[in-house]
């Protein structure tokens, strides 16, 4: 088991990646100290969409987007419909804020998604002006290879299972691909109307510098 000093020295060199991709990378010890950076990157009135994320709610910043001082367009708010959430899926294009987690971040600074109705994995790749990750260590993977890995054995399968998904990676705990081979195709997998693994996203070096913010955190978050 790696020791706090060898995870520490990890995520640090995972922010310089970042920062060599033109992303912005922030270290943060405990996820109690993420409420308070999210705090200071917000001004009154400002635009905020979300998407759906565990790390966002066991992180506090799902309290702190939905504070009065904002106008945070809620996509999971109760008695919602269809038609009023595919809005809020448009209005992320121009909005202030995006904040969300990630799949996997490699240690080269790439961030992998995978996205089933692709909203998500759409605001980061263009539209809002600002995208804001919360990260746990735990989702820090050696490259691309472990990355779509981790999605098919730990990401995909708990996201399925948290959503009430009928797939097989909700039963299972593992993409039904992993019973085939030890290194599937992101394609394979199940054939569900209700999969998630549709599309998928590796944001590498951006063109515009920090519009991405990673806040990684050396304890474990979401799935």
């Amino acid at each position: 088991m790696q020791n706090n000093k060898t995870l520490t020295e990890k995520i640090q060199n995972v922010i310089k990646a970042l920062e060599n991709n033109n992303m912005r990378g922030i270290y943060v010890k405990k996820a109690s100290e993420i409420p308070g950076i999210v705090k200071d990157m917000l001004f009154p009135g400002c635009v905020i969409t979300a998407g759906g994320s565990v790390s966002l709610s066991e992180s506090g910043v799902s309290d702190v987007i939905n504070s009065d001082k904002y106008n945070f367009l809620d996509r999971s708010k109760k008695g919602i419909s269809a038609e009023e959430q595919q809005e809020i899926f448009k209005a992320a294009i121009g909005c202030d804020f995006f904040f969300c987690s990630t799949n996997a971040i490699t240690e080269n600074g790439e961030l992998i998604n995978v996205d089933g109705f692709c909203n998500r994995i759409s605001s980061i790749a263009f539209g809002p002006k600002k995208v804001i990750m919360v990260v746990g260590s735990n989702k820090i993977v050696k490259d691309l290879d472990e990355g779509l890995l981790r999605i098919k054995k730990v990401a995909a399968p708990k996201n399925c299972a948290r959503l009430g998904s009928d797939t097989p990676c909700a039963k299972l705990g593992h993409c039904v691909s992993l019973s085939k081979s030890d290194n599937p195709d992101i394609t394979d997998g199940c054939a569900c109307d209700s999969r998630i693994c549709c599309s998928y996203l590796i944001s590498a070096r951006q063109r515009i510098k920090d519009r991405i913010t990673v806040i990684l955190c050396e304890e474990p978050l979401g799935y």
